[in-house]
């Protein structure tokens, strides 16, 4: 018999019915939609379900893209991005959130909003590229993203570079930031930990090693380190955290959900996939390629560490072997 509805909030309860029987856990990411499915809200969507979890998409902008670059963005208006959260929050209890792009300045306003009035929700908070912005515009949206969404962030993710341009903008040494120090600097803003990747380390011989560390104000936690090849990827950021989103959200402690999540983008990387004229796109799925045959038909392609974006995309492997379904 159905029941009446009532003015509750899911979400002020504690654990939900999705931990009590065995149900995903939900995480509610906030990102733009990507039409190449590289990254945004559709890598993100499919980067949870891979690790078992139940996304909740929140639209933030509309990109104009392909998997080789952005051509141009449209912001979806503030009131309309906290709307879909909170018709869905109203109903549906959360274990974790993700942030990725947010579209402009006011739409970080608008996400931030919503994220105060839930403090104890784990947030991953992911910095990508945004060169393609205006130069105005990426100010008034860099500015927004450390004043509003910083101090709720659990974890930010990004690469060195990003990271150091927007955490350390006056960095002048000859050295690279450290990951703690950039952690330091984040700190300062609210955030307890940064998840920094394509750390450039010393080349040895013929081959060029990258490092990728979680830190605190207090120091390097924990990290692993891949070989780089010489493959552009696109979407790697969005997929390692989103997998992070969904591991702290399903209540890993937070240094093995890293090495976990490092290790599900390394073989998403690994697997990857190029489906146009442009660069490789991570397969979140990879897992459900059929086990490797004897005389190399079907199955995975060979292990091979993944990195941060490289150069040209490698050429196209054989027609792969059918997928497996559940």
């Amino acid at each position: 018999m159905a029941t009446e509805p009532t003015d509750s909030n899911p979400n002020d309860v504690g654990e939900g019915a999705a931990h009590d029987n065995g149900a995903p856990s939900c995480v509610m990411t906030f990102n733009a939609a990507d039409p190449s499915g590289a990254g945004g809200i559709a890598g993100d969507v499919a980067t949870l379900a891979a690790m078992g979890a139940h996304g909740l998409p929140v639209t933030t902008a509309l990109l104009m893209r392909d998997s080789a670059e952005v051509f141009d963005q449209h912001a979806i208006d503030p009131e309309a991005i906290a709307e879909q959260a909170r018709t869905v929050l109203e109903d549906i209890t959360i274990a974790g959130w993700k942030v990725g792009f947010l579209g402009s300045a006011e739409g970080v306003s608008a996400v931030a909003e919503v994220l105060s009035d839930y403090p104890d929700i784990p947030l991953v908070s992911y910095l990508p590229n945004l060169g393609w912005l205006e130069d105005d515009a990426a100010a008034q949206y860099m500015e927004s993203f450390r004043e509003l969404i910083l101090p709720a962030t659990e974890v930010l993710v990004g690469n060195h570079k990003t990271l150091t341009d927007f955490l350390l903008p006056e960095w002048e040494s000859d050295r690279p930031a450290s990951a703690r120090e950039l952690a330091v600097a984040a700190a300062e803003h609210g955030t307890r930990f940064v998840l920094v990747t394509g750390i450039m380390l010393p080349i040895k011989g013929s081959e060029q090693f990258i490092d990728n560390v979680l830190a605190s104000a207090q120091g390097a936690l924990t990290g692993e380190k891949f070989e780089m090849f010489d493959t552009a990827f696109v979407g790697a950021g969005d997929t390692l955290s989103a997998a992070l989103a969904a591991l702290l959200a399903a209540g890993n402690e937070l240094q093995a959900a890293v090495g976990e999540a490092l290790a599900f983008m390394d073989q998403s990387l690994d697997a990857g996939f190029r489906p146009g004229m442009g660069s490789v796109i991570p397969d979140r799925f990879f897992w459900a390629l059929p086990p490797a045959q004897e005389g190399g038909e079907g199955g995975e392609p060979d292990a091979a560490p993944a990195s941060e974006p490289g150069s040209d995309a490698p050429e196209a492997k054989g027609k792969p072997a059918q997928r497996r379904v559940h």
